[in-house]
């Protein structure tokens, strides 16, 4: 974070009272590093986790927020047995203060880029699937080109907020609904479905849909937040055949039916970029065919002249016109 030594203050000023003398109007002096303690702690819930991220005692956390609300005169968290809770003035307090750091980081990440090489952080979010399975491998390459960049990547399935931050560019499945994101086309990914070379000697290969009313599936939970619509089309194709037989497991991660399959598990439907650089999968019912899912690399329009940004698009555009899928 930008090295501030406050993030904002208001000055004492001196006014003429009624009578003629001076009076002193105390304005409050909003503390940097309380604004910053306030913060972590709203973002953590409590004392002590907020005190492990900054690494600072949960009684030094506790006395800076005791100091900032007698500073301000009100309330900023009930304090619960099971943790803390927002007061409306912290909630507003929180509200003004999560703009000011998103605006900090922005601002930090902007400054950083050299106009020789790329350098300073780059906090990159995409699916657990696509994260794991494809892009974290190819990393250590990118990592060797850009030495100077300090990359985070945050595998999520849910959608972190650009706009605030919560990471500088997205790798999404489908395109982005917010105006002020910059949007290109990354990849269009198929999905068919795969057992292990072990699974099928030991089971057999299923040759119709029908079959597979004899065949071990995994599949997604009904209620699970996919990172696709339709996940488990694959489901709904068996019914439709007249397979009644139940999925012998249900996980709510595309990576953990990937490990599922590749353990000899069952069959599943997965994405072809998941399997493409691992031998030991085997498509099978090919008439079948999933949903087409679209990727896009999504960054805020602020960080539209990041060279970081630009030589991660590139060289994933690279990486995905060399890619066997």
């Amino acid at each position: 974070m930008l090295n501030a030594h406050r993030a904002w203050r208001t000055c004492d000023n001196d006014r003429e009272g009624a009578t003629g003398g001076t009076g002193r109007a105390s304005r409050v002096a909003m503390d940097w590093d309380k604004l910053r303690v306030f913060h972590a702690v709203a973002e953590a819930g409590s004392f002590t986790h907020a005190g492990e991220v900054l690494n600072l005692s949960q009684s030094a956390v506790s006395r800076q927020i005791s100091a900032l609300e007698e500073s301000l005169s009100v309330p900023l968290f009930h304090r619960h047995a099971r943790g803390l809770i927002l007061t409306e003035q912290g909630e507003l307090l929180y509200k003004t203060a999560r703009d000011v750091f998103a605006k900090l980081s922005m601002t930090e990440a902007l400054l950083s880029d050299s106009k020789e090489n790329p350098r300073g952080p780059l906090k990159v979010t995409t699916t657990v699937g696509l994260g794991s399975t494809w892009l974290t491998p190819r990393l250590p390459e990118f990592l060797s080109l850009y030495p100077e960049i300090q990359l985070t990547l945050l595998i999520d399935d849910s959608e972190l907020d650009l706009g605030m931050r919560e990471a500088d560019v997205a790798i999404r499945m489908s395109a982005p609904r917010q105006p002020d994101l910059i949007q290109r086309h990354l990849l269009t990914m198929h999905m068919h479905v795969y057992a292990s070379k072990a699974y099928l000697a030991r089971r057999g290969t299923p040759q119709t849909v029908r079959d597979l009313e004899n065949h071990e599936v995994i599949a997604f939970p009904d209620e699970a937040r996919a990172p696709i619509a339709n996940i488990n089309w694959l489901l709904q194709a068996e019914a439709a055949a007249g397979a009644r037989r139940q999925p012998v497991l249900r996980v709510n991660s595309s990576y953990a039916i990937y490990r599922a399959v590749e353990a000899g598990l069952g069959i599943a439907a997965l994405a072809d970029y998941m399997v493409a650089d691992n031998p030991e999968f085997v498509r099978i019912l090919p008439e079948l065919s999933g949903p087409r899912i679209d990727a896009y690399f999504v960054y805020a329009e602020e960080l539209r002249h990041s060279k970081r940004i630009a030589v991660f698009r590139d060289f994933l555009i690279r990486k995905v016109a060399e890619s066997k899928f």
